[in-house]
């Protein structure tokens, strides 16, 4: 025992020492800074940073990198909620409530709730890496084809709580982010799908250009068809009520239920390689829906609807480590990106490394901890300098919009192209606005498509291989668990859906 404590006092001190944390603080500032420009995902803002954390000491890169990656998942949702331009494709599920909240004045409210949501989740799923690394990652590993399949068929279920009504407006627009998700080369056969011809189209429509388009040009066409008069105005109004500026010790305790539930989604999905931020987020943002009491204030200034996708989101951030740090294996792209800079710093992780030399793993937990305490500090900072930064006429923030858009889409591939469909899609959200049609559904099947389709059909393909029925999946627990999940689910969303229309009744 004695040992123990020693190892985790040593690994601490590494994490701790004053060129430690400056290098946390900076990984942190940038993070937030590159987060907040539209194009540049989490993933990238590590990678642009790993050539210059080999230059450090192992203990000054790697805090740099842990907070680069926190910081701009944080950093992403300014944007989103101030001017409904996401930074990562995670934060698309944030503008559905922040947005309107900063269009009623309230948002300083919102990045408040966004930035304690984002701790509360990092906080969260950093404990459970810390105290149940091993447990989790087994778990994970539990998951094939099969239980993918039914998770995310579990998530477009929850587009029932999200599509607006008339149903159909919800499930054509689910359908047409299907169809746009499956252009490009089939993922088994290599063949072209609805390119027409065009070479450009058979790596796929990018997601970036995309959410950009559909959700930031779009809102910019929306305002330009109104009055001239009206662009001449702030870009973004503030309340003068010190209320609408900041969340209240009783707005934060009716959004824990909330931020706990969405904190372990993002955690549990976070864990399974694959499925990522994106996906926690729009997840825990339909079960937030579902709970809630009052489910017709989403999409219209929810703070739960800001807490959900929030802190789902950066609970992924600490548990794709849970498989890296265990058994060596990334569970996405920037848990990849901090496992070749381990790699090169001589830091060796797996399940060796919890018996033979634990000292790296303590010094990378007390990293993280601190890491989330700078990302609270820093955020406040963000908050007010965003807050002025967008606090310009409406003529000239639209035209810098478009801009960004532009440029931000031109950064991920240096593609002229992606420019082209940024302004195509923003032409048709405005069209679905104009008409009623939800956007919500459309981004979900738009980015759930493809992993449906792939583990779907790797599904079929093993069936067919080992000359089986598709009922073989229904041997595997972990599936039937799953299913047992989804129907509970389905059978609360029914009993809640009949009790308030016996409840309509009985006030008629």
């Amino acid at each position: 025992m004695g040992d123990t404590f020693s190892l985790v006092a040593d690994g601490v001190s590494l994490a701790l020492t004053w060129q430690s944390l400056l290098a946390i603080i900076v990984g942190v500032a940038a993070g937030q800074i590159l987060g907040a420009i539209p194009g540049l995902t989490a993933s990238m803002a590590v990678a642009l940073l790993i050539p210059y954390s080999f230059y450090f000491d192992p203990w000054v890169g790697i805090p740099m990198l842990l907070g680069m990656f926190k910081g701009s998942l944080f950093g992403s949702s300014t944007t989103a909620i101030l001017i409904r331009t996401p930074g990562t494709p995670a934060a698309s599920a944030t503008v559905l409530d922040g947005y309107p909240l900063a269009q009623q004045g309230k948002g300083m409210k919102a990045i408040k709730m966004a930035l304690y949501a984002s701790v509360f989740g990092d906080t969260f799923s950093d404990i459970c890496l810390i105290f149940f690394a091993s447990l989790l990652a087994m778990v994970a590993l539990k998951f094939g084809p099969a239980e993918y399949t039914i998770l995310i068929v579990l998530a477009l279920c929850s587009l029932g709580m999200l599509s607006s009504r008339p149903a159909w407006k919800g499930l054509v627009a689910t359908l047409a982010g299907v169809i746009i998700g499956m252009i490009g080369l089939d993922p088994m056969a290599a063949t072209p799908r609805l390119t027409f011809g065009n070479p450009e189209l058979e790596e796929g429509i990018g997601l970036i250009p995309m959410l950009i388009g559909f959700l930031a040009v779009s809102e910019v066409f929306r305002q330009m068809s109104g009055k001239a008069e009206d662009l001449s105005g702030r870009a973004i109004r503030y309340s003068d009520d010190p209320a609408d500026n900041r969340v209240s010790l009783t707005e934060f305790i009716q959004c824990l239920p909330t931020l706990i539930r969405s904190s372990a989604i993002g955690t549990v999905i976070g864990a399974m390689p694959g499925l990522g931020s994106t996906v926690a987020a729009f997840i825990a943002y339909g079960e937030a829906r579902r709970a809630s009491k009052t489910p017709e204030k989403f999409g219209k200034g929810a703070l739960e609807g800001v807490a959900a996708p929030e802190s789902a989101n950066n609970a992924v951030s600490g548990a794709n480590l849970i498989p890296l740090l265990a058994f060596g294996i990334p569970g996405d792209i920037a848990a990849a990106l901090i496992l070749s800079a381990l790699m090169v710093q001589g830091v060796t992780v797996g399940p060796l490394a919890f018996s033979q030399n634990p000292l790296p793993l303590y010094a990378i937990y007390a990293a993280l901890i601190m890491a989330n305490f700078v990302n609270l500090f820093l955020g406040f900072g963000l908050a007010k300098v965003a807050s002025v930064a967008f606090s310009v006429p409406r003529r000239l923030l639209l035209a810098s919009v478009l801009v960004i858009a532009a440029a931000g889409s031109y950064a991920l591939r240096g593609s002229v192209f992606d420019v082209q469909l940024v302004f195509l899609f923003g032409v048709f959200g405005y069209v679905m606005m104009r008409f009623g049609f939800p956007p919500v559904p459309l981004l979900i099947g738009f980015i759930l498509m493809p992993l449906l389709e792939e583990n779907l059909r790797t599904v079929l393909l093993l069936a067919s291989t080992y000359d089986e029925h598709l009922l073989f999946v229904f041997k595997r627990p972990a599936f039937l668990s799953l299913l047992a999940i989804m129907g509970v689910a389905l059978l609360l969303v029914f009993w809640r859906r009949r009790r308030r229309a016996l409840a309509a009744r009985a006030d008629a």
